[in-house]
């Protein structure tokens, strides 16, 4: 009875682990990159190693308008300068600028999904891979661009050159939430980007890139009724929101973190995340007096988004993408971080 006893306890705890085990959902996770040469260092392919990322999501270039206004063309293509490792899949991006379709009727747009395809099969072969197997697009539509992005979506679907090639679309919180307006697009899988939902333009010390509360506003109760398979993307980069006289003016791609924390060029306003400029500053073309916003995402930002997503999406597995592959942006979050992230899904 005793021997009984004694395997019946060891067998619960063993069954236990079992359950829990075949329970944990798991993620595949990767990483955008968002630079117009393909190019990693050490920092870089040490991150792709240890968080296991299967996926590379390469931005292959933006179409936008020429300089007339009137056509629609690739803007800054990327360049290879070394193949993509071998151990992740290549996801070539292709960024729309959303007003292009108030100039394109739909023959325009067929001639523009033909040009974009063999542009992407080229440059896949440049990364040193033979084919994809996914191939998304980045566009920011609205109720007025809908339909015509929409209808990109289709064409592309419909090419013999894209059969087996799952076409994808970004999904911004506000195109969740106002879904009835918003539409969903005419794919199979969306990723849903998870930063930059605050207003970038307004001054003040906010944080446009992620915070809570907008982020259960945007999302709360909508997530787990979406109708097409969802992955994530995180941020885990920072920024600086320049303005002046209070106004608006763009972002500085010419301060470093070092920089603005220097009290000899720059006055923290305490408590806060603005620093005033006291000199000019010709490198970045700033003024005297103009304020910079500091963003950036920290760890509990991004666990606390992780768990809520987890919560909302109940359990689903999904891809997790973190913006953007970059020496200096991983300087801020260590591996071990994003394996913690990683985890709380």
């Amino acid at each position: 009875m005793l021997r009984k006893t004694q395997l019946f306890l060891f067998l619960v705890p063993s069954t236990l682990l079992f359950l829990i085990s075949c329970s944990k959902t798991s993620h595949d996770t990767g990483f955008y990159f968002w630079k117009t040469v393909f190019q990693l260092d050490t920092v870089e392919n040490r991150a792709l190693e240890e968080i296991k990322a299967q996926s590379i999501y390469v931005r292959i270039m933006d179409i936008d308008f020429d300089p007339s206004g009137v056509q629609a063309v690739p803007i800054s293509p990327i360049t290879f300068t070394q193949p993509v490792p071998k151990e992740q899949q290549v996801i070539p991006v292709v960024f729309v600028n959303q007003r292009i379709f108030t100039e394109m009727d739909s023959l325009q747009i067929r001639g523009l999904a033909n040009k974009i395809v063999p542009f992407i099969v080229a440059k896949i072969k440049q990364a040193g891979k033979e084919n994809f197997k996914e191939l998304q697009l980045d566009c920011d539509w609205t109720k007025t661009s809908r339909d015509k992005f929409f209808y990109l979506l289709t064409y592309l679907q419909q090419l013999p050159a894209l059969k087996d090639i799952l076409v994808s679309s970004t999904l911004r919180l506000h195109q969740v939430k106002n879904i009835v307006t918003s539409g969903v697009p005419p794919v199979r899988k969306v990723m849903l980007m998870c930063y930059n939902m605050g207003n970038l333009r307004q001054f003040g010390p906010q944080n446009s890139i992620i915070n809570q509360k907008d982020l259960k506003t945007y999302l709360s109760g909508t997530l787990h009724n979406y109708p097409i398979e969802m992955d994530i993307a995180l941020p885990i980069f920072q920024w600086f929101v320049v303005f002046r006289n209070n106004n608006y003016i763009g972002i500085s791609k010419h301060i470093s973190e070092e920089e603005i924390k220097d009290a000899s060029l720059f006055t923290h306003n305490p408590n806060t995340n603005l620093y005033i400029l006291t000199k000019d500053l010709p490198k970045a073309n700033l003024k005297k007096d103009d304020i910079i916003r500091f963003e950036s995402v920290n760890q509990e930002d991004l666990l606390q988004t992780a768990k809520f997503l987890k919560g909302e999406l109940k359990g689903k597995e999904h891809r997790i993408i973190f913006y953007h592959l970059d020496q200096a942006t991983l300087a801020n979050h260590s591996n071990a971080e994003l394996q913690k992230i990683i985890a709380a899904f």
